[in-house]
C-alpha cells in the first residue's frame, strides 16, 4: 500500500489569508526537522485576534479543554480548580545551553481567600514520556509566578510581592545559565499603580529546564467557589536560544478523520475544535487532481461534536486519492486557512490480501502511543478497527464532567482528542471503523435495555449501572456515537431506540470483505431485572454462592436484539458487490475467557492481582460468571453464535482486556467459528485465563495446559486455542508492558480463502522481530472452520457454468431455514447438510443479477455417493 508523508508542517503566506497545515508530529518526528537552535527563536501569543470562544487556538493544549476559553482577547481559567494547565504546543525548552526569557499579563480573579492557591507559568513540564504531547497532558515541572496574597515564588521559594487580585500584574521571567545551572529571576509589576516586586533564585539544575512551558492556574476552591473564574492571562511572549520553536506541533483546528468507502460511497468524518461562536467559517473537502486541490463539499460542524460530516457518491475507489479537509477561519482581523491531509486509499481488489488492524481499550497511561503508531504503520494494513473504550473517565486524569451537557460535551472531547492524537496517523490514509462501549459514554458496563434512562439519583457507579439503560443524557449519548460511528456506512435500521437514542449498527463491504458492525450493549438485558433476585446481582456479578447460573439458560432475556438478529440474518445472506469472506466486529466476544481466585464474587481485584513471572501456572482460579461479556445470556448468545456460522464468519471483538482466540461450540464443542478478542491497547483491567485443569483435560497438541476445551462460567463451549495472559516482561513501565498490551493484524486471504489471526505486543518491532508475538499466535483459520458442524449426510456436487465464485445457499425445506450460504472459489461443491431430508439450493452471481434454484434434492449417506449436477447461470 502506498503511503503519505506525515502531514505537512505548518507555512504561513505572507499575506492575508493566513494558511496553516495541522501537525502530527512527534518527539522523535521533531528530531528531524527544522529547529532553531543556537538562535534565539521567539514566540507571542496572538489571542487579541480571536473572537470570543471555548477554546484557546491550535498552539495550545488545555488542562481541561472546558477550563480556558477566549474573552474580549484574552484567555480565561474559567474555574478555581486545581492544577489547571495551558500548554504552549510549539514551544519547549530543549537541552542546549542557553537564555531565555517569557512575560505574560495575569490577572487574579476575586478567589475566596480560604482557596488557596496560585496563577503564572510552569517551566520544564514534563510528562511520562519524551514527547511534547505527553507533557503537554501530564506534565509536572517547576512553577513560577505568584499567588493569591500577592507573594512572587519560584517552585519552593517564596519572596516578596504586590497585591495581585483583580488588577493586571505583568509577570517577567528571565534564565540565565551559571555554568551548569540557572539562575531564575521573577519580576511582578502592577501596570496602573507602577508597584513591583522581585524573587531570584539561583542553582536551578539545567535538568528542570527542559520539557514544556505552560500557564498554570492553581486554586483548591470548593464547591459553588470552584466553577468561578481564577485567573486571566494575556500577551504571552517567549524567546531566547533555550527555545525549540516548532509551529508543526499544532493541534487544531481541525483535528483528525475517519472514512469509509463502501461500494463506491464515501462517508468522512473531520473532527475540529469548538469554533462554533465564529460566524461565516466554511468547511470543505478538497481532492487532488492532477495536481490541483478541487472542493467537493461543503458542510456546517455540529454545534456539540463538533464534526464536519462529508458523504461522497459515486467515488472512484479504483485509486488512491490525497483528500484535504479545507477551514476557512475568519479571525478579527484577518483569515486564516487550515488544512488537514491524507489520503483516500485505493480499495484492494477481489485478487488482493486485505489486513485489517484491530485495537480496544485505550486507557490513557500509554499516551502518546507513539510506539503503536510506529509499529502498526509496518505491517501495512488495508483498513484499522477501533472496537471501544476509545478512552476511559480518567483519561487526561481529571475524572468526568457530568453536567451541564455543554461542559460534559467539552469533557467528552477533551478525552476524544488524545485518542485522536495517538492513532490519527493510523487511520488518515486508510478507512477505519470506530464503535463506542460502555466506557465511552461513562459506564464501567452498560446494558442499555434498548435505550431506557439509567437513574443516577441513588449514585452513579452500580446503582445506576445495574437497572440497565444510559446514565448520561440522551443528546450526550448522540453526540457521542455520531463523532465515533458517523463515518461508518448508513444503519440497516436508522430507527431510533427509546428516547430516541440513535443506532448504527450496519454493514461494511470493504475490499471483498464483508463486515457486520454490531451494537453489543444497546438491546441487551440488565441481568439484574431479570435474574431472581435471590442472584443478588451487583455489577453484573452475582453475589449468592449458591446461585447457578448455568440453570437459567432459558431466561426471557435480550442479548443482540431481535432487530439485530434480523439484520445478521440479512447480512448473512448478502454477498453481493464481490464479498468473499465474512466477518463480524462487536464490542465483546460471545464467551467468557477468564479467571479469577476460586470463590470471588466481582473483579473488582482484578488490577491488585499478582502478575506471574512468564512460564508459571497460576493455581486457585475458577472461570468468572461476568454478565459483561457475552457469554451472557446463555440463549442470546447462541442464536448470535447460530447466525455468525450461517455465513463463516469470523468474530472479531474488543472489551475483554485479555486476548484470545477460541472457537464457538453450541451443542457440541467446536461447531461453530472462531473469534478473536484483541488486547488491550493499555490495561486497566489486566483480566486472566487460568482455569483449573481437570482430570482427562487435553490441552491443544504442543499448546500450554490452559488451551483446549472448556466451559465457561456460563457453562458455553468454547475450546481455547491462545490466550495472551500478563506476565512480568521485565519492561518499563510495568503497568503498559506487564499487562498483555498491544493489538491484533488480521489478513484476509480470499484467494485461499484463509483469515491469518495475528497478535502483537505493543512494543514489538514487526520488521526487526516479525516472531514477537504473543505466544500462540500466528493461528491461521480456514473460512470453512467458521462453521464446525459435523457433516450427516451429502448433496449432489454441483458444477456451476456461466460465472465464477458463485454464492451457494443451502436451505433445509423441511424447516424452511438456511443451514448456511457462502461464495465458493471455483465452480464446483459437494454440499453437506447436518440432517436427512430434502435440501433447496440456490446459486446466484448477485453483481451479475443471476439466481437459479434447485428444489428437492435428497441427501447421500457418503460423499461418494450421488453423481455431479450442472448448473448454468
Amino acid at each position: 500500500m502506498r503511503r503519505r508523508d506525515a502531514v505537512k508542517a505548518l507555512a504561513i503566506t505572507t499575506v492575508t489569508p493566513k494558511v496553516f497545515f495541522n501537525g502530527t508530529a512527534s518527539a522523535k518526528d521533531s528530531a528531524a526537522k527544522a529547529v532553531l537552535r543556537g538562535v534565539k527563536a521567539s514566540f507571542e501569543s496572538k489571542w487579541q485576534n480571536w473572537p470570543d470562544m471555548l477554546w484557546v487556538g491550535p498552539d495550545y493544549w488545555g488542562n481541561r479543554l472546558q477550563d480556558w476559553e477566549i474573552q474580549s482577547g484574552r484567555v480565561v481559567c474559567n474555574v478555581s480548580g486545581k492544577n489547571r494547565a495551558l500548554h504552549n504546543l510549539c514551544c519547549q525548552l530543549n537541552g542546549q545551553k542557553g537564555a531565555f526569557n517569557s512575560s505574560v499579563i495575569l490577572e487574579i480573579q476575586n478567589v475566596p481567600e480560604q482557596a488557596k492557591g496560585y496563577a503564572g507559568l510552569r517551566l520544564g513540564a514534563k510528562g511520562p514520556f519524551e514527547d511534547y504531547r505527553s507533557a503537554a497532558v501530564f506534565g509536572k515541572g517547576l512553577d513560577v509566578g505568584i499567588n493569591r496574597e500577592g507573594q512572587l515564588f519560584i517552585g519552593e521559594t517564596t519572596g516578596e510581592g504586590v497585591p495581585a487580585v483583580n488588577r493586571p500584574i505583568l509577570l517577567n521571567l528571565k534564565a540565565t545559565p551559571q555554568g551548569k545551572t540557572y539562575s531564575l529571576t521573577l519580576s511582578a509589576t502592577a501596570q496602573e499603580q507602577g508597584e513591583a516586586a522581585e524573587l531570584t533564585v539561583s542553582d536551578i539544575s539545567a535538568e528542570i529546564l527542559q520539557g514544556n512551558i505552560a500557564l498554570v492556574s492553581h486554586f483548591e476552591a470548593e464547591g459553588e467557589a470552584a466553577s468561578q473564574p481564577s485567573a486571566i492571562f494575556d500577551q504571552w511572549n517567549i524567546e531566547g536560544e533555550k527555545i525549540d520553536h516548532q509551529p508543526e506541533q499544532s493541534f487544531g483546528p481541525v483535528c483528525f478523520a475517519q472514512y469509509t468507502l463502501q461500494n463506491k460511497t464515501l462517508k468522512l468524518t473531520a473532527q475540529l475544535t469548538p469554533i462554533e461562536s465564529i460566524e461565516d467559517y466554511k468547511v470543505s473537502l478538497q481532492v487532488q487532481e492532477k495536481g490541483q486541490w478541487k472542493t467537493i463539499q461543503q458542510r456546517s460542524i455540529d454545534p456539540m461534536g463538533r464534526t464536519a460530516q462529508f458523504r461522497i457518491e459515486s467515488w472512484p475507489y479504483e485509486e488512491g486519492m490525497p483528500y484535504r479537509v479545507k477551514l476557512d477561519l475568519p479571525l478579527v482581523n484577518e483569515t486564516a486557512t487550515y488544512f488537514y491531509e491524507g489520503t483516500i486509499a485505493k480499495e484492494p481488489t477481489a485478487d488482493d490480501q486485505v489486513k485489517m488492524a484491530v485495537f480496544s481499550c485505550n486507557a490513557d497511561h500509554g499516551f502518546p502511543d507513539q510506539e503503536v503508531a510506529v509499529n502498526v504503520e509496518k505491517h501495512q494494513p488495508h483498513l484499522a478497527v477501533f472496537l471501544g473504550d476509545q478512552y476511559y473517565e480518567g483519561s487526561g486524569g481529571f475524572g468526568i464532567q457530568k453536567d451541564p451537557v455543554e461542559k460534559a460535551a467539552l469533557d467528552f472531547l477533551h478525552k476524544w482528542y488524545m485518542f485522536g492524537w495517538s492513532y490519527r496517523d493510523i487511520f488518515k490514509d486508510i478507512p477505519s471503523a470506530c464503535i463506542p462501549d460502555d466506557h465511552d459514554v461513562y459506564h464501567g458496563n452498560v446494558w442499555g435495555e434498548g435505550g431506557k434512562h439509567a437513574p443516577s439519583d441513588e449514585g452513579w457507579g452500580y446503582v445506576a449501572q445495574d437497572q440497565g439503560g444510559y446514565k448520561m443524557p440522551v443528546t450526550w449519548v448522540n453526540m457521542v456515537q455520531r463523532t465515533q460511528t458517523g463515518h461508518l456506512p448508513d444503519p440497516y435500521d436508522p430507527t431510533p431506540v427509546k428516547r430516541g437514542i440513535g443506532v448504527y449498527y450496519t454493514g461494511w463491504n470493504y475490499g471483498g470483505v464483508s463486515m457486520a458492525i454490531l451494537e453489543d450493549r444497546k438491546f441487551k438485558s440488565a441481568p439484574k431485572n431479570v435474574l431472581p433476585e435471590e442472584a443478588r446481582v451487583t455489577n453484573g456479578f452475582i453475589q449468592n454462592r449458591e446461585f447457578d447460573i448455568k440453570k437459567h439458560r432459558d431466561i426471557d432475556a435480550e442479548l443482540l436484539g431481535e432487530r439485530q438478529l434480523r439484520f445478521l440474518e440479512d447480512w448473512g445472506n448478502d454477498w453481493s458487490h464481490g464479498a468473499q469472506m465474512k466477518a463480524v466486529l462487536s464490542q465483546t466476544n460471545f464467551c467468557t475467557v477468564a479467571t479469577l481466585p476460586e470463590g470471588s464474587i466481582i473483579d473488582s481485584i482484578v488490577p491488585s492481582l499478582p502478575t506471574p513471572e512468564k512460564g508459571e501456572y497460576v493455581k486457585g482460579d475458577a472461570p468468572t460468571t461476568d454478565m459483561d461479556s457475552n457469554g451472557w445470556p446463555q440463549e442470546g448468545r447462541d442464536k448470535a453464535v447460530r447466525a455468525l456460522r450461517k455465513c463463516f464468519a469470523l468474530h472479531i471483538a474488543g472489551d475483554q482486556h485479555l486476548a484470545s482466540t477460541v472457537r464457538y461450540g453450541v451443542d457440541e464443542f467446536g461447531d461453530a467459528g472462531f473469534a478473536f478478542a484483541g488486547p488491550a491497547l493499555n490495561n486497566l483491567w489486566p483480566r486472566r485465563w487460568w482455569p483449573t485443569i481437570g482430570e482427562g483435560h487435553q490441552p491443544l497438541e504442543g499448546q500450554p495446559p490452559y488451551t483446549g476445551n472448556f466451559l465457561d462460567g456460563f457453562g458455553n463451549r468454547m475450546t481455547v486455542h491462545a490466550v495472551a495472559n500478563p506476565y512480568q516482561s521485565g519492561r518499563e513501565p510495568a503497568r503498559i508492558y506487564d499487562r498483555g498490551t498491544g493489538y491484533g493484524m488480521i489478513t484476509f486471504d480470499k484467494q485461499a480463502r484463509e483469515m491469518k489471526i495475528e497478535c502483537w505486543p505493543r512494543y514489538v518491532d514487526p520488521i526487526a522481530n516479525p516472531e514477537g508475538q504473543y505466544d500462540g499466535w500466528p493461528i491461521t483459520v480456514s473460512q470453512k472452520e467458521n462453521y464446525g458442524r459435523k457433516a450427516v449426510a451429502y448433496l449432489d456436487e454441483i458444477e456451476i457454468q456461466g460465472t465464477a465464485d458463485p454464492v451457494v445457499e443451502v436451505i433445509n425445506e423441511a424447516s424452511q431455514e438456511t443451514e448456511y450460504v457462502l461464495r465458493i472459489k471455483g465452480n464446483r461443491i459437494q454440499p453437506y447438510v447436518f440432517a436427512e431430508g430434502s435440501y433447496t439450493l440456490k446459486v446466484s452471481a448477485p453483481e451479475e443479477g443471476k439466481m437459479k434454484s434447485l428444489k428437492g434434492l435428497k441427501t447421500h449417506a457418503k460423499q461418494s455417493d450421488g453423481g455431479t449436477k450442472q448448473i448454468q447461470l
